[in-house]
């Protein structure tokens, strides 16, 4: 199993739950976090003083995943978040040792 977290704009986020409910992605953790990459934040104007705002609002979506699965969930996410500006964000993914759901105890791929 593997453990895809993708970095994305927020208002991307129905466009990539949607993506993944296509290919039968049960589950999936949202967060809300803040943040920069290449384009260090940028300034804007509030009653006319200049500010700079440093970090950006990003989403934070983590699953769990089969590697079966694993390319089509990269392609999904890839195509639903992508605006083609800079700040699209980014996806990690991270080899999953062992889950277990709590209420049966459950363990692995049947867990998820």
């Amino acid at each position: 199993m593997k453990l895809v977290t993708a970095i994305i704009k927020p208002f991307k986020l129905d466009e990539v739950r949607e993506a993944l409910s296509a290919l039968n992605v049960r589950g999936l953790t949202v967060t809300e976090v803040k943040g920069f990459g290449r384009q260090k934040g940028h300034t804007e104007l509030y009653r006319g003083a200049e500010y700079t705002v440093d970090f950006l609002p990003k989403v934070k979506v983590e699953l769990a995943v089969a590697e079966d699965v694993l390319d089509a969930v990269i392609e999904a996410i890839t195509s639903a978040a992508r605006t083609g500006k800079i700040g699209d964000g980014k996806i990690f993914v991270q080899s999953l040792e062992e889950s277990v759901r709590i209420r049966t105890g459950e363990r692995g791929a049947e867990s998820v």
